[in-house]
């Protein structure tokens, strides 16, 4: 079996070298079952022989390559495997031989080997959730452990390689507000100031590449992810929350111009990736000399373009530049009007070339992150066209992605949908709808992110031990049934769905969804207490559940200058702790009194817009000014 990321550059090599040749086709044919899958489309399967790989090799990655008995028991793995050996790797032919030999000659010592593996990994997965109570020091730990690993330099954490992993800001933006810490939030700046200065930023065209080979942000592995795009563009909309620095609000929007004009279909969902490579070369498509900007700027805008993107005769990637703004004296965020012209000529010449392969799959899960990103951004920089994008992926879901008897699926493309959807797909939508409810108050958003978030306890609680499965109970069954808490790349289901159950309580009042959130926090206690830095997004639901929330109901009509004035307020603070509502009496009826009971007697006071602040169950008296309101909500995080 071969685990690949569509965009991913060695899983294209080793599909050239070996499973688009015929002498490898000829061993594989003559002596395997040859499966080929796509880990964004299966992440059951992927999570399960991933951690059989880590556990024999050590590490792990894609291209993933596992030989296994017909009865899915693994008993080799690796990633990349040239054709022939080299460099001290082996080579597949000699594997595969060596394997097919083993396999004549002493079978039932692979399949009992496969066997004992099979039990280890899924007694791993059993192990995977110790029960345990966190405390604030637990959270303390994970500051301590960021602050440890923070580069003052360039920003990030750790060295080379460089991931952005935007829940570790999000996380530190939650610790600054509710300690006043000021490092931590000094920790986010850099690296939101870091990673935009850097080649991991399209400085042409837009949008964040996966991840940094240095240390500096120069070098990116150039495939871009909805996923990071999606969560790095709600860091820097916090971010602008939090400091009202304007920067932070252009990255945002430079993330969403490059999301909408060149990942969404013609229905609305989010195409999923575009490739690292074009034209059997990595970066091909991003990369320049300045021969080539002052053949197309002339010699005077040339020179000054090349100056500021740090293009030189030498070039600082095999020969060419990546425009960077790395070594700018000035602040990132100058004036730039001379430059913005020119940098729209580059980019025109550069959509001539070939483009790199975009991979078209509509994730139901990624498109949840980008549906809380661009709902996110639409109430926060009051852009209506973000809401609208929002709304329209939302709608294309309800359409495409959800079955006849109301089972979510995972994947749509070219006109199918495919596959159980798994926990990420549930957990990233509600989160998403969530999102949507807080920008538009439509009540409908609302219903769904309830009614998604109850299918999902429906069909991955585990009624034992608390927590959510992988995939769900009437999925296929696999030698293992996982359940995913670390927060690596992106933030696990377990973690968004936790934080999902509180939101979801704090804003319709319903106690059973905060015990099953408390059932959650318990479950994984114990090993986010043993590596709190690993489960930063996790930890922001405990900070929901242990820092206390605020719930503020805005009674008045929704399209009101005083409803709007304490609505503005709402979505200009970071408030990470807070949820709202807007009780539009007149126009929601009863569709959303049935939903939120609390909210029956909280109206509109003298006919002016009243703002209820609500904490613990008390509520303050309620207030008509937007001052009052900014002084109910001082102390909120």
């Amino acid at each position: 079996m071969l685990v690949i990321k569509s965009t991913c550059h060695w899983c294209h090599v080793m599909e050239r070298e070996s499973f688009e040749d015929e002498e490898v086709a000829e061993i594989l044919n003559k002596n395997f079952v040859s499966i080929k899958v796509d880990r964004e489309e299966r992440p059951d399967i992927d999570n399960i022989y991933m951690t059989f790989c880590q556990a024999l090799t050590g590490q792990g990655g894609w291209p993933l390559t596992v030989i296994m008995t017909p009865t899915q028991k693994p008993f080799f793995a690796g990633t990349y495997f040239p054709k022939h050996g080299r460099m001290g790797i082996p080579g597949l032919i000699d594997i595969l031989n060596r394997v097919s030999e083993a396999w004549r000659k002493d079978k039932d010592r692979l399949m009992r080997s496969g066997e004992e593996i099979a039990r280890n990994i899924s007694y791993h997965f059993m192990e995977d959730s110790k029960r345990g109570t966190i405390s604030t020091d637990v959270l303390h730990e994970a500051f301590e452990w960021l602050e440890n690993s923070f580069d003052p330099v360039y920003g990030g954490f750790g060295s080379a390689p460089k991931f952005p992993t935007p829940h570790n800001l999000l996380y530190l933006l939650r610790y600054w507000k509710a300690t006043g810490k000021q490092r931590a939030l000094e920790m986010v700046e850099k690296t939101l100031e870091g990673m935009y200065r850097g080649g991991i930023f399209d400085h042409i065209g837009g949008g964040f590449s996966r991840y940094s080979t240095d240390k500096k942000w120069l070098v990116p592995h150039f495939e871009k992810m909805l996923y990071d795009n999606a969560l790095l563009a709600i860091a820097y909309l916090e971010a602008y929350q939090a400091t009202q620095k304007e920067i932070y609000a252009e990255v945002a929007q430079k993330i969403f111009a490059y999301v909408l004009r060149d990942m969404v279909s013609e229905e609305g969902g989010f195409y999923s990736a575009e490739d690292a490579d074009s034209e059997g070369e990595e970066g091909k498509f991003y990369l320049w000399t300045k021969k080539e900007i002052i053949d197309i700027l002339g010699e005077e805008d040339g020179e000054l373009f090349c100056s500021y993107y740090d293009i030189t005769d030498k070039g600082n990637f095999e020969g060419k530049s990546i425009p960077n703004r790395i070594h700018a004296k000035e602040n990132v965020n100058e004036k730039e009007d001379n430059i913005s012209v020119l940098r729209h000529r580059v980019f025109t010449h550069r959509a001539k070339r070939i483009h790199p392969y975009k991979d078209d799959k509509i994730l139901t899960s990624w498109n949840g992150l980008m549906i809380a990103a661009m709902a996110m951004g639409g109430r926060i920089l009051e852009n209506d066209a973000y809401t609208e994008a929002a709304e329209k992926a939302a709608g294309f879901i309800f359409k495409n992605l959800v079955r006849e008897d109301g089972r979510l699926l995972a994947r749509y493309r070219d006109g199918q949908a495919a596959y159980l959807a798994y926990a990420d797909d549930y957990a990233f939508l509600t989160w998403g709808l969530i999102e949507l409810y807080q920008t538009t108050y439509k009540p409908f958003y609302l219903e769904k992110a309830v009614a998604i978030n109850e299918e999902m306890i429906k069909y991955f609680w585990d009624d034992q031990k608390g927590g959510f499965f992988l995939y769900g109970k009437d999925g296929e069954q696999l030698i293992a049934r996982p359940k995913e808490v670390y927060d690596g790349a992106i933030p696990s289901g377990n973690s968004v769905a936790a934080l999902n159950l509180l939101r979801l309580s704090r804003l319709t009042g319903d106690q059973k969804l905060e015990q099953f959130a408390d059932k959650q926090l318990s479950a994984f206690g114990g090993i986010i207490s043993e590596v709190p830095g690993g489960h930063t997004y996790f930890l922001i639901a405990v900070m929901f559940a242990l820092y206390g929330s605020k719930e503020i109901v805005v009674a008045g009509e929704r399209n009101s200058s005083d409803t709007r004035e304490m609505i503005k307020i709402i979505h200009k603070t970071f408030l990470p702790n807070v949820v709202s509502i807007l009780n539009a009496e007149e126009e929601d009826g009863e569709t959303l009194l049935n939903m939120i009971p609390f909210i029956k007697g909280q109206k509109k006071l003298n006919g002016k817009a009243t703002a209820y602040v609500c904490q613990n169950f008390s509520c303050q008296s309620p207030v008509t000014s937007k001052e009052e309101l900014i002084k109910s909500i001082a102390d909120s995080i």
